[in-house]
């Protein structure tokens, strides 16, 4: 936008607020407007696209502390709006003194000030400088124009919350930021607390300036059997004590609905992790697997056949010392 843009264009209009609205009050007109003219609710409307435009701009001004000041400050100079430009000859125009006569000494009359140039009151370059980061005079020139340094828009942050399943095998999801709607991919395999970066879809540049990005912080829902681990999905399977010293096959669920036979093999302790090849996480470029966890079950209640059973057990093995070396090696 140019100088002129400023000076001609209502900004506060635009979002149908008052001059002195706070930042939150900003911020909701601007996500009522851009829900309401948003391309994707009126799709082939011209007037509506505009209108996106033009609320976006406004935005994108207000929004911005350092520049509403500015704009403000150019907009009270200009009268609120309307348009004006240097004259020649070495003499403002009459519309462009009688706003800026008063500013430099000159109470309104024509002679009270000097003029460098093509007729800028001294010092009022200055001001537009220091306002805009550029000069202002010249000889006939008309209008100006604020910095135009092109500035990355911020980014910004979202969450969304997806189901265990969704989460392991991708999916797509709309989300609204700041009055707009987003669609994005979640590849599959994403983990709780893990943030997916969109670029450019953060708030609009400055001056020509690159988007920012849009930064999506994923939360995932517990599932009651499975977890995430890579691109690999863990099970805890519990097996008995027999199973476990006699070895056993068991019948475990996957994810995908069929459920898989697993050997455990004789004399397997409690902790040992199993693995069944091609059951985890299916991506573009590979495939995890299940791995299994065994843990094996104490019962809580003995039945007198049971007990005696683990008492002639316990007499069996009792001359096995599985903590032989556990002194020992705490002492390395």
């Amino acid at each position: 936008m140019t100088g002129q843009d400023w000076i001609e264009k209502d900004f506060y209009a635009a979002l149908g607020v008052s001059k002195d609205a706070d930042d939150a009050e900003i911020k909701k007109a601007y996500r009522k407007l851009a829900r309401k003219y948003h391309p994707d609710q009126n799709s082939g409307d011209p007037k509506a696209e505009a209108k996106f435009k033009e609320i976006g701009e406004a935005y994108s001004v207000l929004s911005d502390s350092e520049q509403r000041q500015q704009y403000d400050a150019i907009r009270a100079m200009a009268g609120g709006g309307a348009r004006f430009s240097a004259g020649s000859g070495g003499r403002g125009s009459a519309g462009f003194e009688d706003m800026f006569g008063g500013m430099f000494g000159g109470g309104g009359g024509r002679t009270q000030h000097s003029t460098r140039g093509g007729g800028m009151p001294d010092g009022f370059d200055d001001i537009l400088s220091s306002m805009f980061g550029g000069g202002a005079g010249g000889g006939g020139q008309t209008g100006f124009r604020p910095n135009a340094r092109a500035q990355a828009g911020q980014d910004i942050a979202a969450t969304t919350t997806l189901p265990f399943r969704d989460a392991v095998e991708g999916c797509t999801v709309t989300l609204s930021v700041e009055g707009r709607s987003v669609t994005a991919r979640i590849p599959a395999g994403v983990r709780d607390g893990q943030k997916i970066r969109l670029r450019g879809k953060g708030r609009p540049g400055i001056g020509g300036g690159p988007a920012g990005d849009l930064s999506i912080t994923v939360a995932v829902t517990p599932h009651p059997v499975f977890t995430i681990d890579g691109v690999n999905l863990r099970m805890t399977v519990p097996v008995t004590f027999a199973e476990a010293a006699l070895g056993t096959q068991i019948e475990v669920p996957t994810l995908s609905g069929p459920t898989v036979k697993v050997k455990v093999p004789e004399g397997t302790p409690s902790g040992r992790v199993l693995r069944v090849k091609g059951h985890g996480v299916k991506t573009a470029k590979q495939t995890g697997d299940l791995l299994i966890t065994v843990q094996v079950a104490v019962p809580q209640k003995l039945s007198k056949a049971a007990r005696e059973a683990v008492e002639a057990f316990a007499a069996a093995t009792g001359g096995d010392d599985i903590r032989a070396d556990l002194l020992t090696r705490a002492k390395e």
